[in-house]
This record gives C-alpha cells, structure tokens and sequence, in this order.
C-alpha cells in the first residue's frame, strides 16, 4: 500500500509544474530584462502625476512600456500585443484607457488591469511589469 501511495504521489510531482500554468499561446512576447528608471519631474512624465493618464516609453521590453497612473498605484506593461507574433503592427497605441493593437485583429487592452477588451477569445492579457516608487522616481523592472 505505501508503495502505491508513494507511486502516486511521485507521478503528481513529476507531471504537475508551474509551467502548466502558462498558457502555451502567450509564448510570443520575449523575455527581455527591463530595469527602467521614470523621473516624474521631466515633462514627458509629467501628465503620471495624475490619475488615468497613461504613458509611452519607447525602446524598452519588447514593444516599449505603457505606464498608468491607478489613482492608488502605477500599472506597467509591455506596449507588444501579446496574443501573436511581434511585428510592427502590433505595437500597441494608447487610446485614452486602452491600449490598440495596429493590426488586423484591432486587438485592446485595458491599462488598469492589461486584460483583453473587444475580443472574448484572446487567450493573453498584456505582459505586466514590477513598478517600484522612491519619492519622485519609478523604476519599472521585470
């Protein structure tokens, strides 16, 4: 009995991972480092001072990085459409909260929360990223 028991639980661990977790459609986005310094003091940063007011950094992550003011916190994510493969086209605008993918599929995303919005069968939401405040700065990292 303890032998079939240890089988069973052998054969749970060894087939259970977290990679299951992931869903095999939303591979196509790379995994590049980002470590991205944001002075809210410049000009270009100044309209995160205020809440619903999301903005472009270009040259960073895969597509360039969407930062939001939440109104309690920072949302970051990368500006590639997740939910096919990168071109440039699918380097998402910002259209007041939602973030519009160039290509045919006219994909959208929420910037509060990077979920889909106009199409119940995308599998991914937008690539989030870490945001840390220190006074006037934020660093956007992965």
């Amino acid at each position: 009995m303890r032998i079939l028991i240890a089988f069973i639980c052998l054969f749970m661990l060894t087939t259970c991972d977290s990679n299951s977790l992931n869903d095999e459609n939303c591979q196509f986005l790379l995994d590049i480092n980002v470590n991205e310094p944001v002075n809210l003091n410049l000009p270009q940063f100044n309209q995160l001072q205020f809440p619903s007011n999301p903005v472009f950094i270009p040259n960073a992550g895969n597509g360039g990085i969407i930062i939001t003011n939440t109104g309690s916190d920072f949302a970051a994510f990368d500006a590639a459409d997740p939910n096919h493969i990168f071109e440039a086209c699918s380097v998402l605008t910002i259209e007041g909260l939602t973030a519009k993918c160039g290509c045919d599929d006219e994909n959208e995303y929420n910037l509060f929360t990077g979920q889909p919005l106009n199409n119940g069968n995308l599998r991914c939401s937008l690539k989030r990223y870490r945001v840390q405040q220190n006074g006037n700065t934020l660093v956007i990292f992965n």
